[in-house]
């Protein structure tokens, strides 16, 4: 496996592209540094935006972290066990309370059909106090947790719209996922199924540009080895290019710099 990397790992990142590509992030890439971070995503994926009266914007990122085992995944989430069963309990009474409030608040939901996977309720803006309350100590656990480490940095940092675990089965409850992370988790066939809906998270033109590039630079370095063209070639046919554009009067700034500096 390439740089040590095991089966399994290679079978939820190929897992996880699979998954990306059918639910709209039509270009991806592995082991692609993020922005405004000194981390690496084992899988980075762009979803281009609609077009809608007449007009293209800068679509959605997504990261996808694959773990493989338990200890793959406490190493990164530091992971202390009473502080896990009471988010357990937590997450128990969450559930309960937003089945209850959905039925009795149906235009909660938020019905963003061109996201089916953010297609939740809004309970944030219910001024319910038990809701709030559960809600408020299971963000304080998930800071003790997480804070500091990779899973709460990225979320915080805003280096993409959504984040993925993608794990094996057994690796971690659902309770356990960073908050704001979704959870992809590996069945029987090798597919992935989305066990939890990842927060939408408001993440800047700039940031998504700059991702899309470095996906495109990954499917760029893949294409020249693939044919064969090193960075001298790309080297030496800038330089002649650039001095012919800038003979036919093409590039004129770019040409006088040249001059220039030689």
């Amino acid at each position: 496996m390439p740089g040590g990397e095991s089966e399994q790992h290679l079978a939820l990142k190929r897992g996880a592209a699979l998954w990306a590509q059918a639910h709209g992030y039509r270009y991806v890439a592995p082991e692609i540094s993020l922005p405004k971070s000194r981390y690496r995503a084992d899988l980075a994926g762009y979803r281009p935006d609609r077009p809608g009266a007449g007009t293209l914007g800068i679509g959605q990122t997504a990261v996808f972290e694959c773990k493989q085992s338990r200890a793959d995944f406490l190493k990164d989430s530091r992971s202390v066990a009473p502080t896990i069963d009471r988010l357990e309990a937590l997450s128990e009474r969450r559930k309960r309370l937003e089945e209850m409030l959905g039925v009795h608040h149906p235009h909660l939901r938020l019905g963003e059909s061109l996201f089916p996977e953010f297609d939740a309720y809004r309970f944030d803006h219910l001024p319910h106090k038990g809701y709030r309350e559960v809600m408020r100590e299971i963000r304080i656990l998930q800071k003790r947790l997480y804070e500091k480490t990779k899973f709460e940095r990225l979320i915080r940092w805003r280096c993409a719209n959504a984040f993925y675990l993608v794990v094996t089965p057994g690796i971690l409850s659902e309770h356990e996922v960073p908050e704001g992370w979704g959870l992809l988790v590996q069945d029987e066939r090798s597919e992935l199924d989305l066990a939890r809906r990842p927060g939408l998270i408001k993440c800047d033109d700039g940031t998504r540009l700059e991702l899309l590039q470095r996906i495109a630079a990954y499917g760029t370095r893949e294409l020249n080895q693939k044919l064969g063209v090193d960075f001298e070639e790309v080297r030496d046919a800038s330089r002649t290019s650039l001095w012919i554009d800038g003979a036919r009067g093409e590039f004129p700034i770019i040409a006088q710099s040249e001059k220039e500096s030689g």
